[in-house]
């Protein structure tokens, strides 16, 4: 298993070159809130815990979806819409 700290750097750069308009500090923080919510989110209902790797997947797959929008993708939550106005 690769180390996490190696996995939030390079899950953090995909998110910069997909997006293309955030920066490595934005990237980032989105990241860390990204990890830290799922891996919550799926203790507090109750699942066995599967490992990073089931934690990389998933931001793999918001990256995918939301990462060239994700202006948008914060827009239409208010949990996350602060981070647009943060400065770097």
């Amino acid at each position: 298993m690769k180390e996490l700290e190696a996995t939030i750097a390079e899950l953090t750069a995909e998110l910069v070159a997909v997006s293309g308009k955030i920066s490595e500090s934005k990237a980032r923080t989105w990241i860390e809130l990204l990890w830290s919510d799922f891996e919550s989110t799926y203790a507090k209902a109750g699942y066995d815990y599967k490992g990073a790797e089931m934690t990389e997947r998933y931001i793999r797959q918001f990256i995918q979806s939301y990462g060239p929008n994700i202006d948008a993708f914060a827009g239409r939550n208010p949990k996350y819409a602060h981070l647009l106005d943060a400065a770097d």
